[in-house]
């Protein structure tokens, strides 16, 4: 079964996030399964625009950390230890180029954000050239607090430095509207509104020919890949792979084969767990 659909539906190239009894949570498949579907709308003279979303209650709840952290041993997201980085980097790095396709792509692509949008989920989100949230919806990569950096790093660039530092110091979420209101994300409307907004934004740009809009995005995009975008996901990529294979990371998968993996988050979100000392924060000390 797929877990990414693409329909043609004029000139606009809908990709849908397709795993809604997971919250569309990123599996082994998804990010070649989204690149594919980015080739084929660009390789369709027809098609102008794409529209990226997910299907059921969330846009995209981030990697599948049943199958990544509470599955007992190693997997392609955390060896055995002594591990390979290069192995590791191999791995996260063409996801990462997969994910950037929505980037690359001569033709723009509106993403649509409803429910959630964190942790790898918020990557292909911001990968995309316009975003638009629902107000209620939640955006945020809270792994920064422990197991994974952004391979993508799309916050610096959409925020600048102290925002970028707010977001991803803290591993916060965000609404639609707060995202919105600092500049993460181009929109939020109120959720009953959110599909009217983003099929009139695809609509407008779907009346210009594909040649302007690709030489308009190409220009833009070239003032972002000269400040170093390349370079800055690289190096995330590795930090990725380190965070998941640190002491720290080691104990948040042990504790998410123990306790399941959504006691761990729980621990990880509310920052009472002690990663380093592998032990509970005594509430004093909170």
């Amino acid at each position: 079964m797929s877990h990414v659909t693409y329909e043609k539906d004029g000139r606009i190239g809908r990709i849908t996030l397709n795993r809604p009894e997971v919250m569309n949570a990123i599996s082994l498949e998804m990010p070649g399964q989204i690149a594919a579907a980015v080739a084929e709308a660009e390789a369709d003279t027809d098609v102008h625009v794409m529209v990226l979303a997910g299907a059921g209650s969330a846009f995209c709840a981030g990697y599948d950390l049943k199958a990544f952290a509470e599955a007992e041993g190693g997997n392609p997201g955390v060896q055995d230890m002594p591990w390979d980085p290069i192995k590791d980097y191999q791995f996260m790095w063409k996801n990462t180029q997969d994910f950037m396709s929505l980037f690359r792509a001569l033709k723009p692509v509106v993403c649509k954000v409803h429910g959630f949008a964190v942790a790898g989920g918020s990557d292909i989100a911001l990968c995309a050239d316009l975003t638009v949230m629902a107000e209620d919806a939640q955006i945020g990569y809270m792994p920064a607090r422990v197991w994974g950096s952004p391979t993508t790093q799309m916050w610096v660039y959409r925020l600048g430095m102290e925002k970028a530092k707010r977001m991803l110091l803290t591993g916060d979420k965000v609404s639609g509207r707060e995202a919105a209101d600092m500049g993460l994300v181009l929109k939020a409307v109120p959720a009953d509104q959110l599909d009217d907004e983003v099929e009139g934004l695809a609509a407008r740009m779907a009346s210009v020919p594909i040649n302007q809009l690709a030489m308009q995005k190409m220009v833009v995009n070239q003032a972002i890949e000269a400040m170093g975008l390349n370079e800055t996901q690289r190096l995330a990529t590795i930090f990725d792979g380190i965070t998941r294979h640190s002491p720290e990371g080691m104990n948040f998968k042990a504790r998410s084969e123990e306790k399941g993996w959504k006691q761990a988050v729980q621990d990880r979100d509310e920052g009472t767990f002690d990663w380093t000392r592998n032990t509970d924060i005594p509430k004093s000390n909170r």
